[in-house]
């Protein structure tokens, strides 16, 4: 029986991560190490400064008062009793798409998974690039995406990933989706995106969020994808090099 490992960014209370469990204990033993309350927008990031601490709320279940990725290393090499099969960090509340996804503590625990030589993916419910925020019957939208991670969940089990290379999942937030594309990063910007306000002192104060997402034309996108109401499956890789221009620097640069 496979070991598989679920964590997060929403925190440990988040209704993803319960449903996205839930569905995955057909499959094998799942462990649940999530971080203690909301870590969205966090990335990558490590603690470092002070101590980590845990507790376990449950049978296989524990919350980190730490990152995303914080969980993952404290997981893998501490708490778990073996090294796990797979990692499934999800189901995200809202998308992670394009750019967002070096802000995302969603993608960074099966980023952290990756690095550790386990075979991750990323799971994310879109429903901020949709039009509206509407979260009424929105279990039902979770379980719809928690069987879309069950399912890539077994093929990935079978099949394995590439190296170096996870999963970034986006399930459009509707139960009739057309079905799966696997896609390529788009390109998002933000408008408006930060905001000036005032504090009760009447000094300047700024918020960044809530700005309107505006993408870059460009076929077979995550995006793309999520407009046509498919499931989008991104293939990630964690080598950065940019070989074309790796190429082009040796060739022109007189170094």
């Amino acid at each position: 029986m496979p070991t598989i490992l679920v964590s997060n960014d929403d925190g440990i209370s988040s209704p993803g991560i319960k449903i996205l469990a839930k569905t995955l204990k057909s499959l094998g033993e799942v462990y649940v190490v999530a971080p203690e309350g909301e870590q969205s927008a966090v990335a990558h990031a490590l603690t470092l400064h002070r101590p980590l601490r845990f507790e376990m709320t449950g049978k296989n279940t524990y919350f980190v008062n730490g990152t995303p990725t914080d969980c993952i290393i404290l997981a893998v090499k501490k708490l778990l009793p073996v090294k796990p099969d797979i990692i499934v960090s999800g189901i995200n509340n809202g998308g992670n798409l394009g750019d967002d996804i070096t802000y995302s503590g969603t993608v960074a625990a099966a980023i952290e998974g990756t690095l550790l030589g386990v075979p991750s993916i990323a799971v994310s419910l879109v429903r901020d690039y949709q039009g509206g925020s509407d979260f009424f019957d929105a279990e039902s939208k979770f379980q719809s995406a928690a069987l879309v991670a069950r399912e890539l969940t077994e093929r990935v089990l079978e099949k394995g990933l590439p190296d170096d290379t996870l999963l970034n999942v986006n399930v459009p937030f509707s139960n009739k989706a057309k079905g799966i594309k696997i896609t390529r990063q788009g390109k998002m910007v933000y408008d408006n995106g930060i905001h000036k306000h005032h504090d009760p002192r009447g000094r300047d104060v700024y918020w960044i969020g809530g700005g309107v997402p505006r993408w870059e034309s460009g076929d077979n996108t995550d995006f793309d994808a999520i407009q046509n109401e498919y499931i989008s499956v991104t293939p990630v890789h964690l080598d950065l090099t940019n070989y074309e221009a790796l190429k082009y620097l040796q060739e022109n640069w007189e170094i």
